[in-house]
């Protein structure tokens, strides 16, 4: 019978589908050469290269190989931050964010242009108006680098990676603005892709570089996109990257407990494919999408040190303790959400004193079960691979494939001020 004590828990190791990039900056190279043969490059370009806010692994080397690669054909590569609102949208927190990811101008060798002021380059047919920052418009052209996966709002043909970073990315806040407000409208999708490829028209636009991560957050593919085809390239790495994500080990779950959320685990805080809650409206137990899983009650520990504040997506959360509300910068968390048309993103869940009294609070207002709440631990909707579950999931478990059981029973512990000790430390 369920006391709505914390149970016992029982690690268990997931094994998913594992394609790795063995020599990630090699295959940079080639990829570009590749697409931009012989002197595709003109010399003495300026050349912009996008990072994003989200922790993509690797991400450093993989963005200084390409601006090696640049710079050994005669170009003059810069990085653009590449992330509409975050960082508060200043330029200097900006680029604070990628330094967290090891992208500064120490180490990829070039200047980082963080500039936020955007220049108008019309309309859309959808009327949506198409934004690019001026430091990539002044440019001789741009490389867009980002990791193909599913988006956590919406379901499309293109969700998010190289259209995205395009249009949302480069837009700046004023661009990332624009194209939520035709949420309502034309869709979010549909917004994207038409300014996406109003920005690829223009010429500006070089090519892309597509990164795919296996479900143990690895470089599973590299991909250099050209201009041409662009699209149709992204359409058929999203299915594969689809395929290549982490799942949670149960679809029916009481309680899911994570130590942290963050803007680099993903853009919702805890992604939205892992969890089944949407930002644009949820119900407790009923996934936002079909295949997602069922979970009735959230808490979360921390807010991770790379979000720089940014905790957009605590609204998705049933329950924190008040060590994770004295980590969250309003300001930057209300810009983002508000930003994205989705305010539900930046409410405060519940607050507890402490991480003990969150997880009590979590399991007693879930499901009463004759053999005790269905309860799963992980680090956060990124790292997947090994996770703690309660005995009541053990024969939900028996059998189910890639899920093994690695450990005897364990309780969780604290220290005196009522904080979890992670089991993933």
């Amino acid at each position: 019978m369920s006391t709505g004590e914390i149970p016992a828990f029982f690690r268990v190791r997931q094994s998913f589908e594992r394609p790795r990039v063995s020599h990630p900056e090699r295959e940079v190279r080639a990829e570009l050469e590749r697409i931009f043969p012989g002197g595709a490059i003109a010399a003495d370009a300026e050349i912009g290269v996008t990072v994003g806010s989200r922790g993509i692994g690797g991400i450093a080397n993989i963005t200084r190989a390409a601006v090696d690669f640049l710079r050994d054909h005669g170009a003059r590569p810069f990085i653009i931050p590449a992330m509409g609102s975050h960082g508060g949208a200043t330029a200097l927190a900006q680029a604070h964010l990628i330094s967290h990811f090891g992208v500064t101008e120490e180490t990829m060798g070039c200047p980082v242009r963080a500039g936020m002021p955007t220049r108008s380059l019309g309309r859309t047919a959808d009327g949506v108006e198409i934004r690019m920052a001026e430091v990539a418009w002044e440019s001789d052209g741009i490389l867009l680098v980002n990791r193909i996966k599913p988006h956590t709002d919406f379901k499309a043909p293109l969700e998010s990676g190289l259209a995205k970073i395009c249009a949302i990315g480069l837009g700046k806040l004023e661009g990332a603005r624009e194209i939520h407000r035709h949420l309502f409208t034309v869709g979010l999708a549909n917004a994207i892709r038409s300014v996406a490829e109003s920005l690829v028209a223009t010429g500006k636009v070089l090519g892309g570089l597509a990164i795919l991560e296996n479900a143990y957050h690895e470089t599973a593919k590299i991909v250099g996109v050209p201009r041409a085809g662009l699209f149709e390239v992204e359409e058929r790495l999203l299915e594969e990257a689809r395929r290549l994500m982490g799942r949670l080990p149960l679809d029916e779950i009481d309680v899911l407990i994570c130590d942290r959320l963050g803007k680099n685990i993903s853009g919702a805080g805890l992604d939205t494919n892992i969890t089944g809650r949407s930002v644009y409206g949820y119900s407790p137990g009923t996934p936002w999408c079909e295949g997602m899983p069922s979970i009735t009650r959230i808490a979360v520990m921390d807010l991770s040190d790379e979000s720089d504040g940014n905790a957009v997506g605590m609204g998705l959360v049933d329950f924190v303790p008040e060590r994770f509300l004295s980590r969250v910068d309003q300001r930057v968390t209300s810009l983002n959400s508000m930003t994205a048309c989705a305010p539900a993103g930046a409410k405060t869940p519940v607050v507890l004193p402490d991480d003990k009294e969150a997880i009590l609070a979590a399991i007693r207002t879930s499901p009463i079960r004759p053999e005790g709440p269905r309860v799963v631990y992980a680090r956060d909707t990124l790292e997947l691979e090994h996770v703690l579950v309660s005995e009541a999931c053990l024969p939900l478990l028996a059998e189910r494939p890639g899920v093994e059981l690695a450990s005897r029973p364990e309780s969780l512990t604290f220290d005196e001020r009522g904080r979890l000790r992670s089991a993933f430390a």
